[in-house]
């Protein structure tokens, strides 16, 4: 049985700085899940997806696809994304590297299909990573039409063994790239972040809840914490057990086991759900 696909990207993309319509998101992403992890970094490789994956993946219509595909596969070419870079030596301080996602990229009319390449820029983000790194199951977030609600969930699977996270609200913004936009907290929560939650709760393998916390009267963080989603519990109610009161003395006699007294008999039969007795 072939393994599902996974996303794998450096923990400075995951903090990236970008913003990705929710189909360039998916393009992005289905072709990251083609990233061989193993193999040296080139970026010679072309990787493929066409509207039929998307709608299989997504579970929407293939015309709406089809329709998209190609608008999306155009904008990204455009996408820029800002990386911020650690020192190399001491007392420097971070660099950004604005780079974009992909150098390269084609649409086949005829078939419905974009093929890209990514930057070489971006490859060292993707391959060969060995430590501080994300990974997830492209599964867990093909459904989600949110984009805040795709990044998110990347954020809080950076902390996955931990399931606890708390984000500067303003940082969250600068990822986001939504800088003056929903400027009071309330606008933030109805437009981005009650959004994306719900769609995590509902889409992906993670049970979220959030608070928030202040800086003198300033909502300033955001506090996540999250898990596996537990088991669904039966729904149904409980068989109904006979009262002793309702048992008539014949229909003891009739159901009494050989060799059973008459009160252990009824107190049998008055623990029985009501369809077996």
């Amino acid at each position: 049985m072939a393994s599902p696909p996974m996303v794998y990207k450096s923990n400075a993309l995951v903090e990236a700085a970008y913003r990705l319509s929710v189909q360039e998101q998916r393009i992005v992403l289905a072709c990251i899940s083609q990233v061989k992890r193993s193999e040296p970094v080139t970026d010679e490789v072309m990787y493929s997806v066409t509207a039929e994956d998307i709608a299989t993946m997504a579970g929407v219509p293939i015309e709406s696809s089809y329709n998209q595909l190609k608008e999306a596969a155009l904008r990204l070419k455009r996408r820029e994304v800002r990386l911020t870079q650690e020192p190399n030596g001491k007392g420097k301080r971070p660099s950004v590297m604005i780079t974009g996602w992909v150098q390269t990229i084609i649409y086949r009319e005829g078939e419905g299909r974009v093929e890209l390449r990514f930057t070489k820029d971006m490859l060292p983000y993707l391959t060969e990573l060995t430590k501080q790194f994300t990974k997830y199951a492209l599964a867990d977030v093909a459904k989600m039409d949110s984009t805040h609600a795709i990044r998110l969930y990347e954020l809080l699977m950076q902390w996955d063994s931990i399931g606890q996270r708390e984000i500067e609200i303003d940082q969250l913004r600068k990822w986001f790239q939504l800088e003056g936009r929903y400027p009071s907290i309330k606008d933030f929560k109805l437009r981005v972040l009650d959004p994306a939650v719900t769609q995590i709760n509902e889409h992906s393998p993670l049970q979220v809840e959030w608070a928030q916390r202040k800086t003198g009267r300033k909502v300033t963080h955001l506090l996540f914490s999250f898990g596996p989603k537990k088991p669904a519990k039966a729904v149904g109610k409980a068989p109904a057990r006979r009262k002793a009161g309702k048992i008539s003395d014949a229909e003891i006699a009739k159901q009494a086991r050989p060799g059973e007294t008459w009160e252990a008999a009824r107190a049998r039969l008055t623990q029985m759900p009501l369809d077996l007795a």
